[in-house]
């Protein structure tokens, strides 16, 4: 009988903050992935050596451990938490240590979350990125706006939130190995009659 090949999903996470609300929102994808069957591992990028970026020391810190796990997954998640209307600046270090080597053909998903109002500009910022880099994102996203109301001692507590979190996970595991989009169809295309 075959083994069905289990995918791993790794999320890197660009908040600094202890308790981070972003580090919780990544956890709960990271659980709904788990669900789907995949292995999944979160990489607090805090905990890591990645000082900025000089590329004539692209193997500075743990940037080589971090290339490699990164090459080695089947969807990236990528979470930060809002500064000045874009994703962090430890997040931007860590995908600076990165190129397509790591992220070519990688099923990518977005998270931001904002202490204000809608973060839309952030996830735009991400998503440039990953399409720079080939990697084939997500069309679902989620943006957790006014993070101060919608978390309660640490959790989630907006339920339509909680449900777009969970999605970004299982669709990640889902779409994970994308090698090309599906072909489309055109909204005139009637059947023919026989």
């Amino acid at each position: 009988m075959d083994v069905p090949n289990t995918k791993q999903i790794v999320a890197l996470c660009g908040s600094q903050r202890d308790g981070s609300r972003t580090r919780h929102a990544l956890e709960k994808a990271l659980l709904a992935a788990e669900s789907k069957g995949a292995t999944t591992e979160l990489v607090d990028l805090s905990t890591l050596d990645l000082p900025a970026f000089d590329p004539d020391q692209s193997d500075a810190g743990d940037a080589r451990e971090l290339r490699q796990l990164v090459r080695n997954s089947d969807g990236v998640l990528l979470g930060s938490p809002v500064y000045h209307g874009s994703y962090s600046s430890v997040l931007k270090t860590a995908l600076d240590y990165c190129g397509f080597d790591e992220f070519e053909e990688t099923t990518v998903g977005l998270l931001v979350v904002a202490g204000g109002g809608f973060p839309t500009p952030a996830l735009e910022h991400l998503r440039s990125v990953a399409r720079t880099l080939n990697a084939w994102v997500l069309p679902h996203q989620v943006a957790i706006p006014n993070a101060h109301s919608t978390f309660e001692a640490g959790e989630l507590t907006d339920e339509s939130l909680v449900e777009r979190v969970e999605t970004l996970g299982a669709d990640l595991v889902d779409y994970a190995g994308v090698e090309s989009y599906p072909e489309k169809t055109t909204a005139c295309t009637a059947p023919t009659a026989d």
